[in-house]
């Protein structure tokens, strides 16, 4: 599943190729549903808005148009949103294709395609900005990763016993990220993936933290993760795989201490870890 180091690469992609044009038309080639159904009447709507900004909060990409409508969408699991040129064939499960307006006459005609295999991706079209505000606002989603005070993060931390694994997943305790960069947030900060978020100390709260944004951030100057279906909104490939240090590497040697790296099922997930940089209890743990 694309996570905030995917997203955000789409939406910067996006953004160049979108802002300041106009949506044409709206075609909907497969007719089949997406996690949430389509308003037949958004269509009429949407045909001859101006986009105006292109945004991204936590895994949720934001079309801004004109008349204070924006279009949401979501990529789910195996989810595509790219521009390509109209005359690139269509690929299968391609469910909603807006033909471009206004763009440089040398590139020629441009479409913005939304492809899903597996139909776990949404689109929805909100009204106003205030109902924008609500749709995020009823979702529940937590702050942004780079914005976390480290006050309120060790607030959210001694909250719960449940295990740090399970909190990085959990969007309205902070929004974005998913199985692939907790684990190599935990991997950075040397925490053991099952350890009680309430016992943590102030240090080691601290140090998730930092590894949080540090790990994101390389991720995004890499492009995101491509683990079988990500691409960008240009249809480049991410290259962050190529740097994991826990995720998927089980049995591999820890780039460490070069002790053999192990996955257990954790939150439901698989979580992959090292024993000896990541103790489950360690002999020392500074206040």
């Amino acid at each position: 599943m694309p996570e905030l180091p995917e997203v955000e690469t789409v939406v910067r992609d996006l953004r160049p190729m979108l802002v300041g044009r106009r949506i044409a038309d709206v075609l909907r080639p497969t007719g089949q549903s997406l996690r949430s159904p389509w308003n037949a009447e958004w269509g009429a709507i949407l045909r001859g808005k101006f986009v105006s900004a292109v945004e991204r909060r936590g895994k949720w990409i934001v079309l801004r148009l004109d008349g204070d409508h924006a279009l949401v969408l979501h990529l789910g699991m195996t989810g595509q949103l790219t521009v390509v040129a109209g005359d690139v064939p269509m690929a299968d499960h391609v469910h909603f294709l807006f033909p471009l307006e206004d763009g440089p006459a040398a590139e020629g005609p441009r479409q913005l395609r939304f492809r899903d295999a597996r139909r776990f991706g949404s689109a929805t079209l909100i009204s106003s900005g205030a109902e924008l505000l609500q749709f995020f606002l009823l979702s529940g989603l937590g702050p942004e990763p780079f914005d976390l005070s480290p006050a309120a993060w060790r607030e959210s931390l001694a909250a719960t016993a449940r295990p740090v694994k399970s909190v990085l997943l959990d969007q309205q305790v902070v929004a974005g990220v998913g199985n692939i960069y907790a684990d190599e947030s935990l991997f950075q900060a040397r925490l053991h993936p099952a350890t009680r978020a309430c016992d943590l100390t102030r240090a080691e709260a601290e140090r998730l933290r930092k590894a949080i944004a540090k790990v994101l951030g390389r991720a995004i100057e890499r492009r995101g993760s491509t683990i079988r279906d990500y691409v960008g909104g240009s249809g480049l490939r991410g290259g962050y795989q190529n740097e994991f240090l826990a995720y998927g590497r089980t049995g591999e040697p820890c780039r460490r201490c070069q002790t053999a790296l192990v996955c257990v099922r954790l939150a439901g997930r698989s979580t992959h870890y090292c024993p000896e940089c990541q103790p489950s209890s360690p002999v020392v743990r500074s206040p």
